[in-house]
């Protein structure tokens, strides 16, 4: 769905200083993910938006996008996708059906009308279609963006903050109808500053910050990044009993914290038992074991700090 090679955007400025934005994407996302990129303000999300939209020249490097290549299928490829961006622009004098209606035609839609109601409708509009839009919150107007990005049926969606500034409500909305749209099959890119959201959202998520940093689930950088680790909670914790613990097959490590012990295992699954029962052995009330689950942000930041790019600002 979306191939690149060392794809760069480099901005030229009066002076004659050059200001790399991308330098050297190299990405392949295929039909129906949900891939999320993250990285701070200033990474060049956005300009790799513009250029995988044929909004803007690469520097350098290649890419398809639905099957079209980037610099010889402009045209088609603005054709076949939808965008919503952080600032969307709308006519805030005509009215939320007036503006739909305007951008159905531009992409020749067959049946405008039918295809406006279904989308104010899908988004919870429909009943504000005659208002002008700039009577609308600004979650009203995220919700018509999104709804003007879909209305001539795009394989592939690219998604510039998508709930950005929204209150709870808006927000939990436009997260519910992505889930719907990842149900569809379509393809979706989304750039985001919500890490919670890219989690719960995304298949991948590439971390980014003018290079490509890491890319992966979200559960396999976990894995890579921190391993697994499960907290055995105890009643009392005795200081001996942690020399017989790491004795243990598939110990990997282990650490006292409070009355809890957190031990690195290669396999929960098949260990936990096994320190269970030794736990026991040995005269400790075990209370209950959960894993311990690091949030994408933990994931985000770790990334940021190992690959030197210390300047983590979302």
């Amino acid at each position: 769905m979306i191939q690149t090679q060392k794809l760069t955007k480099i901005f030229k400025i009066k002076k004659g200083e050059d200001i790399p934005a991308v330098v050297d994407l190299t990405l392949s996302i295929p039909e129906g993910e949900v891939f999320g990129f993250l990285g701070p303000n200033g990474a060049g999300k956005t300009t790799t938006v513009r250029m995988l939209t044929s909004l803007i020249e690469p520097t350098s490097g290649t890419a398809t996008v639905n099957g079209l290549r980037l610099g010889d299928d402009d045209q088609a490829i603005r054709r076949s996708v939808g965008i919503l961006t952080e600032s969307p622009g709308l006519y805030e004098r005509l009215s939320a059906f007036k503006n739909l209606s305007i951008y159905a035609n531009l992409y020749d839609v067959e049946d405008v009308d039918r295809q406006v109601e279904k989308y104010l409708s899908m988004l919870g509009l429909w009943s504000r279609r005659d208002d002008p839009v700039g009577s609308f919150s600004k979650g009203m107007r995220q919700k018509l963006a999104i709804a003007r990005a879909l209305l001539h049926e795009p394989p592939l969606l690219f998604l510039d903050e998508p709930t950005s500034g929204l209150d709870p409500e808006a927000a939990s909305l436009v997260r519910s109808f992505i889930e719907e749209l990842k149900g569809e099959g379509r393809t979706i890119f989304i750039c985001t500053h919500n890490l919670n959201e890219a989690d719960r959202l995304c298949d991948r998520i590439g971390i980014f910050k003018t290079h490509l940093i890491e890319v992966d689930t979200p559960a396999n950088l976990r894995l890579k990044i921190y391993g697994r680790k499960v907290v055995f909670h105890l009643r009392e914790l005795d200081p001996l009993w942690i020399d017989s613990i790491r004795e243990l097959e598939g110990v990997q490590d282990i650490q006292s914290v409070d009355q809890k012990l957190v031990v690195g295992l290669s396999e929960p699954e098949k260990t936990n038992p096994i320190v269970i029962r030794k736990l026991v052995q040995l005269g400790a009330d075990v209370q209950f074991v959960g894993e311990l689950r690091h949030s994408l942000e933990d994931i985000y930041l770790q990334t940021m700090k190992t690959s030197g790019k210390e300047d983590v600002t979302l």
